[in-house]
């Protein structure tokens, strides 16, 4: 994974969970659960679980004999995950690089992965990777966002930000939405050795009770506030404050309706 991604340390993971979370992450993580649990899956890996976001609503969902083993390259982010959830729930966390996986050739039904494969270094490695643990006949399922054109949160976040650098505008909103190109997934899903890929634009109108609060985790709840800091001048706060004026600019007074858009991918081991 890239640098960006193992800069989710410190109070990030708070920060994250809580002001990110519940307005763009839980939503499709219900929907990555559902589609899971329609696999009828026996054992299932999550990679990049983060907070464990999705894994609360896989866990929810799968049928409670079917063994979850949890993913991440960041253990601060896999610490707050564990909080929730009780000793008796058969979950396996780990902490493990999605580019080169600890587990044994065909030893999973199914692999999960919400908004991870966009900070992974090698896109085709990590699918050859995948596809290496999965059964035969196994399914990975996995999400990307569609791009800032149609989640302006991001483009808001990476506009406001670069205004205030602009000779070396912070690039971290380019990460996360850097695969909504379709075709070229499409390629490297088939070059890894993926057949019957099934594609699904998954739209969703979230209302935010607070622009303020959205801000804040759009700042602090990923390495974008590292990257403030990094070049000096600028107070992460005041950009909190630009931010959240742009939303209302965009979006109106509080509660705000914001649109959020991903790219949903199930693919199958050939």
């Amino acid at each position: 994974m890239t640098n960006l991604n193992s800069a989710f340390t410190g109070s990030i993971p708070i920060e994250y969970d809580q002001r990110l979370g519940p307005v763009v992450f839980e939503d499709f993580a219900a929907l990555m659960a559902e589609r899971v649990a329609a696999c009828e899956p026996t054992r299932v890996l999550e990679l990049a679980a983060g907070t464990g976001i999705v894994t609360r609503q896989l866990r929810n969902r799968v049928a409670s004999g079917v063994e979850l083993v949890v993913t991440d390259l960041n253990a601060d982010m896999l610490a707050l995950a564990q909080l929730k959830f009780q000793p008796s729930e058969a979950i396996t966390f780990q902490t493990a690089d999605a580019m080169k996986l600890p587990f044994d050739d065909r030893s999973f039904s199914n692999l999960a992965c919400q908004f991870g494969v966009m900070f992974f270094p090698d896109l085709v490695g990590s699918l050859v990777e995948a596809r290496r643990v999965l059964e035969p006949g196994g399914r990975y399922l996995f999400s990307v966002w569609d791009s800032h054109a149609f989640n302006p949160f991001a483009r808001i976040a990476h506009t406001v930000a670069g205004e205030f650098f602009p000779n070396d505008p912070p690039q971290f909103y380019r990460v996360p939405f850097s695969l909504h190109a379709i075709d070229p997934i499409k390629s490297a899903l088939f070059a890894a050795g993926f057949t019957n890929v099934t594609i699904h634009i998954d739209h969703v109108e979230k209302r935010v009770a607070s622009a303020a609060d959205f801000a804040r985790g759009m700042i602090f709840g990923n390495p974008l506030s590292e990257e403030i800091r990094q070049r000096g001048g600028v107070d992460p706060e005041v950009v909190v404050q630009a931010v959240t004026a742009a939303l209302h600019q965009e979006f109106g007074a509080d509660p705000i309706t914001v649109p959020l858009q991903t790219i949903f991918y199930d693919v199958c081991r050939g």
